[in-house]
């Protein structure tokens, strides 16, 4: 785990950001993964067996969907979470009904 999120230097989740920021489908698929999972944990690893990108974790930790839960003994760089409350929010909304359809 890195140093400053060891720590606790984590970038504070902005509120107003928080609703007018949606997940991309990555994110989405990645925080729909520990809806399921004891205590909502988030897998280091996609479907495929491919590792998660620390962009992704990252930027979920960012908007508040994801916290650090604890060091991996393993692999100290991976960063384990768990799905937070608003996570959970914005994974179990459906992505049709976010988008708003545009004539042209």
């Amino acid at each position: 785990m890195p140093d400053a999120i060891r720590a606790g230097h984590l970038p504070a989740a902005n509120p107003a950001r928080e609703f007018e920021t949606r997940p991309t489908p990555v994110q989405r698929r990645w925080l729909a993964r520990g809806l399921e999972q004891p205590g909502g944990k988030l897998p280091l690893f996609d479907v495929d067996g491919q590792r998660i990108a620390d962009r992704t974790v990252r930027s979920c930790i960012a908007h508040g969907w994801a916290e650090p839960w604890f060091d991996n003994p393993l692999k100290r760089d991976w960063l384990v979470c768990r799905i937070t409350h608003l996570g959970r929010v914005v994974a179990e909304e459906s992505p049709i009904s976010r988008r708003p359809r545009v004539r042209t």
